[in-house]
């Protein structure tokens, strides 16, 4: 019986020493074996595509639904909310289809118009511009010079006449030219497949939302203690009131910009005005890099129709994006992230790398999350070590209003009620 207090203490220096080489080897094997790791989480991923489209629109369109759904049960009698609910999730999936279609139907016919005039437009520019050169002495006296104006010429013709042909293959690419084709074709096939069960998960997910909510909260609380589960269920809440508000307000003001962007550019007889606006208004959802990721095609739309006005819609961009920076940004989304430019930039360039363009949207919030997370545990560090004073000394140098206010400690061993501790029963 004497021997056992001696005997725990090896015992637990045992398990935490074969727990720490057991993690070291996971680590090590996920290292070397990354390629077969990430393999088979893009398999994963494939297969769950379909849940990944229907979540994605199911929490783009919960707040049309939350909306529409509160206001039939004000109008509806309590017997009814089970009917009302499904004709609200009815009403959402009709909005969202219309919005689609009608980007669609703005979006494609302007396009194919653009292409078209752009076409028609750089051949007879590069013809009059021939003529010019041929009409200019300068350039008759040097043969040389004409000549490499012949030839680019010729070639420049020769391309734009086979973009507007259809030139027949030789026997030897016809199976490569199939191949590739088919393997579009099915690309295309199964994105509409993923999409449109995308859009019965999503019916199912607007459904089922506050149960799933439930069973989501009965498991956390089953799985850790209390006091921990309080905390996981605040972060999610943060996290989705981030998520939620960045991304609709950045939406809606993104079709603010647009929409001001079309009518500039009628009144200043801007070319391709719809297009370009279109453009303008779906790179605008990007942080800090989206007025300039969209200005540079919209710009080059109209430079090779007229660099005059080419020149007077960059001066437009420039005065418009001051205004959403400045004036219709912050209206709408405010300080929602709290994070500082150099942050934004950080979390744009690290997730825009991993994720691409939609890293590039959901990575200011996502980091902003993360960024929250970690803050609280450094203040909850500090005044487990007994260091207020650090943070104090923190808000009156650059007072930071998203950070929790210092508190006074009465005594050492008292914590503030934002207490982290996972032993606290």
């Amino acid at each position: 019986m004497d021997k056992k207090p001696h005997i725990k203490p090896y015992l637990y220096g045992m398990l935490a020493g074969f727990g720490a080489i057991s993690l070291s080897i996971l680590f090590f094997f996920f290292i070397y074996r990354f390629d077969g790791f990430g393999d088979a989480v893009s398999k994963v991923t494939g297969i769950l595509m379909p849940f990944i489209y229907g979540a994605v629109i199911a929490y783009l369109l919960k707040p049309v639904c939350n909306t529409i759904e509160g206001f039939l049960h004000r109008i509806f009698p309590e017997k009814l909310h089970s009917m009302a609910n499904m004709l609200a999730i009815a009403a959402t999936l009709l909005f969202g289809v219309l919005v689609v279609y009608a980007l669609v139907m703005m979006v494609v016919p302007q396009l194919i118009t653009s292409v078209t005039s752009l076409y028609y437009t750089a051949q007879t520019s590069i013809t009059r511009f021939m003529q010019w050169v041929n009409t200019q002495e300068v350039f008759l006296d040097n043969e040389t010079l004409m000549g490499y104006f012949n030839n680019v010429y010729d070639v420049i013709a020769d391309n734009l006449t086979a973009l507007r042909t259809t030139l027949l293959p030789s026997l030897q690419n016809i199976q490569g030219i199939l191949s590739g084709v088919g393997v579009g074709v099915m690309n295309v096939v199964t994105w509409f497949k993923n999409l449109l069960i995308g859009l019965i998960v999503a019916v199912y997910l607007l459904a089922s939302r506050k149960k799933f909510i439930k069973q989501a909260k009965m498991i956390l609380y089953s799985v850790v203690k209390p006091h921990w589960a309080q905390l996981i269920q605040e972060e999610v809440l943060y996290a989705d009131k981030m998520f939620g508000g960045f991304i609709n307000g950045k939406i809606l003001d993104s079709a603010i910009i647009g929409v001001l962007c079309y009518i500039a550019c009628l009144i200043f007889k801007f070319p391709s005005a719809l297009l370009v606006s279109v453009i303008i208004g779906v790179t605008n959802v990007i942080p800090f890099f989206g007025p300039f990721i969209g200005a540079v095609p919209a710009t080059l739309l109209i430079l090779i129709q007229s660099p005059i006005k080419a020149l007077w819609f960059v001066l437009f961009v420039l005065v418009l994006q001051q205004l959403d920076g400045n004036v219709i940004g912050p209206k709408i989304l405010g300080n929602t992230t709290g994070l500082s430019s150099f942050w934004v930039l950080f979390s744009i360039l690290l997730f825009g790398g991993l994720w691409g363009f939609a890293g590039m949207i959901v990575g200011v919030p996502l980091f902003a999350v993360i960024y929250d997370v970690i803050k609280k545990l450094v203040f909850h560090g500090l005044r487990r070590n007994g260091q207020l004073d650090q943070m104090t000394v923190y808000h009156d140098e650059f007072g930071d209003p998203g950070d929790p206010a210092p508190a006074p400690v009465e005594d050492e061993g008292t914590e503030t009620e934002i207490d982290i501790d996972p032993g606290e029963e």
